[in-house]
């Protein structure tokens, strides 16, 4: 049962890792991209990264 909450929530993570990617890649196709949003977005992409590695 443990594995199927634990896979349950790395799909969470995947499916939040994709959204913050459609973010960023929103926040720099603008023509004057927030260096402060991007910045933001890429560190919360990381670290939903580095749990999803953790599993």
């Amino acid at each position: 049962m443990a594995t199927a909450a634990s896979t349950s929530h790395v799909q969470a993570l995947q499916s939040k890792h994709a959204g913050l990617e459609a973010r960023l890649r929103d926040e720099m196709a603008r023509p004057v991209p927030d260096t402060a949003k991007v910045q933001y977005l890429k560190r919360q992409k990381l670290r939903l990264k580095e749990e999803i590695a953790r599993g």
